[in-house]
């Protein structure tokens, strides 16, 4: 895929995005060394993304002092759940109440509540992390009944079907779900989906946060 500037996408997200329903852009940085990070926040992004717990620790503690939020957009094993609740602003991948115990648990009082979503496979895929839809609503309610925690909204990464029809309504039912939600629970106010490739499609179906790595670092360094 190619590159682009930070100031190109942004004003490529602008440009799909409704006045009155503003995209947030979460810079994936994912196996990206720090010095990358640094110069994308000389930019002006402050927003950052990260799949691995201890990767992340040690890029957040290198960069700590730049006024970075941090995300982890990958999945939590439960080991890491203290980890994860001392270091993140936001854990965008909670999908078992086991979680929600242990990031409430661990989340230290001198921080502000850790920002939570949960992530929906929404296309009941074997390969992908998520809760059922069926199961939002409980794992929201979980959620909402700690005071270290704040439930934000749902976050899912549809199935890259070839056919346009198919990646639409992954994206429709995720905002279906998204509004059921928010008519709840007042603070939820956040909807993540839409990547490099996708992320004018699921604007357009109402997505509030795209997570965009490769069209802003290029190709991931290999593991």
């Amino acid at each position: 895929m190619q590159t682009v500037s930070l100031a190109t996408l942004q004003r490529q997200i602008a440009g799909v995005s409704s006045p009155t329903r503003p995209v947030r852009l979460l810079a994936v940085s994912k196996l990206q060394p720090a010095e990358a990070v640094s110069a994308l926040a000389a930019q002006g992004q402050r927003a950052f993304g990260e799949n691995y717990v201890q990767e992340a620790d040690a890029k957040i503690q290198a960069l700590s002092g730049q006024g970075l939020e941090w995300h982890l957009i990958g999945h939590l094993q439960s080991n890491k759940a203290e980890l994860a609740a001392r270091i993140f602003d936001w854990v965008q991948t909670v999908d078992r109440p086991k979680l929600v115990q242990a990031l409430a648990q661990h989340r230290p009082a001198g921080l502000a509540p850790l920002n939570v979503l949960i992530q929906v496979n929404i296309d009941d895929e074997d390969s992908k992390h998520g809760c059922r839809p069926e199961q939002v609503n409980a794992l929201a309610e979980a959620i909402v009944g700690h005071e270290r925690l704040r439930l934000r909204g749902l976050m899912a990464i549809p199935a890259p079907f070839p056919e346009q029809e198919k990646r639409q309504a992954a994206f429709a039912r995720m905002r279906a779900l998204f509004d059921t939600l928010a008519a709840r629970h007042e603070q939820v106010d956040t909807l993540s989906m839409g990547m490099s490739a996708d992320f004018a499609e699921a604007i357009a179906a109402g997505s509030t946060m795209v997570r965009v790595g490769s069209a802003l670092f290029g190709p991931r360094p290999s593991l």
